[in-house]
């Protein structure tokens, strides 16, 4: 019998039998359904462990449950940072321009949306862009040109279907201007 078939002969012997133990365990199918699913892909990983093993439902059961606990603690970690940080503001808070913009972005190809995010969101100069996307400094200008110019249009498409500011010219976007 190769590795492989005994992870599928003890994964249909024994998963069911698993995700209930671990659903009274954690109190969540879904949770259990998952750390089951977890500790089997770990099997995977090491199938001749596993096939050394004399229990090795035992072994699948322990790591479901460590898994289900290690993910307990991260999510009542991140419970208590979201407490403190408080709620995100609602959309029904974010004007008509920022939802605008938004939209704007979504519709902009990935490697666009990506450069001017990082450098204008997240203000970070070009070569570390450059660094981040893992291409030169000049596909990131080249990006961030052609973005701008993809969210000029859009957001001028979109100030005239209703009222709102004028529209804004492709390379005004993101730099600094002084009005004569």
């Amino acid at each position: 019998m190769s590795d492989g078939d005994l992870i599928s002969e003890l994964y249909a012997g024994c998963f069911r039998r698993l995700v209930v133990q671990l659903y009274a365990v954690t109190g969540d199918l879904n949770e259990a359904q998952e750390a089951v699913q977890e500790a089997f892909t770990r099997a995977l990983a090491v199938p001749r462990k596993v096939a050394a093993l004399e229990h090795p439902e035992a072994w699948l059961r322990r790591v479901a449950v460590n898994v289900a606990r290690t993910r307990h603690r991260r999510r009542r970690v991140l419970d208590t940072l979201l407490r403190r940080i408080g709620p995100p503001p609602a959309v029904a808070d974010r004007s008509p321009e920022h939802l605008a913009l938004l939209a704007a972005l979504r519709d902009l190809p990935e490697g666009q949306r990506q450069a001017l995010a990082l450098h204008y969101l997240v203000d970070l100069p070009v070569d570390e862009v450059a660094a981040t996307l893992g291409v030169s400094a000049g596909t990131v200008k080249s990006r961030l040109s052609r973005g701008r110019q993809a969210l000029a249009a859009r957001l001028a498409d979109s100030d005239h279907d209703g009222p709102g500011p004028e529209p804004v010219e492709p390379n005004s976007i993101g730099r600094k201007h002084v009005r004569a």
